[in-house]
């Protein structure tokens, strides 16, 4: 004869905690993942979550330079007359955005829409007048005084 030490509807609130507690556990453990950024050329999308972040604060100075110089993970290649379109996720867009080329900053003032078009040949000039294969371009999440994040691309040149 078998005795049961709890009654069959202790033993559900029983798995039911374990499996709650276990969920709890599971989810400690993740990192809550940042917004993405996304290239878009033609019919080809690239999406990333952010190489420096601190969950909308803003970065560390001594942080910045060493994300700006992180190489990109992901890339897209491009032709002079693409038109390459950039979107982020609307918490970047209410701070606001920027273009930096190569770790250097193309614009001033942030961007404060979610997607923008600029032509492929915005991005393949030099001021020694060659053609440059590749150009990293990251989009830096910024209200114009304090960084808070940056996303890394690489464009590639094609024929």
């Amino acid at each position: 004869m078998t005795v049961a030490f709890f009654s069959g509807k202790g033993r559900r609130i029983g798995v039911a905690l374990g499996a709650v507690s276990a969920g709890l556990l599971v989810l400690s453990a993740c990192d809550k993942p940042t917004p993405l950024a996304t290239v878009t050329v033609g019919d080809t999308s690239v999406s990333t979550e952010a190489s420096c972040y601190n969950d909308g604060d803003a970065l560390k100075d001594s942080q910045i330079q060493t994300c700006l110089n992180k190489k990109a993970e992901k890339s897209v290649k491009v032709a002079m007359d693409d038109k390459v379109r950039f979107g982020v996720d609307p918490e970047i867009a209410d701070k606001g955005w920027t273009l930096f080329i190569n770790g250097q900053q193309a614009e001033q003032e942030p961007y404060k829409k979610t997607y923008r078009s600029i032509p492929g040949s915005a991005f393949f000039s030099s001021q020694t007048g060659e053609t440059p294969n590749k150009t990293q371009i990251s989009i830096v999440e910024t209200d114009g005084k304090k960084l808070t994040g940056i996303w890394h691309f690489e464009l590639k040149k094609t024929a």
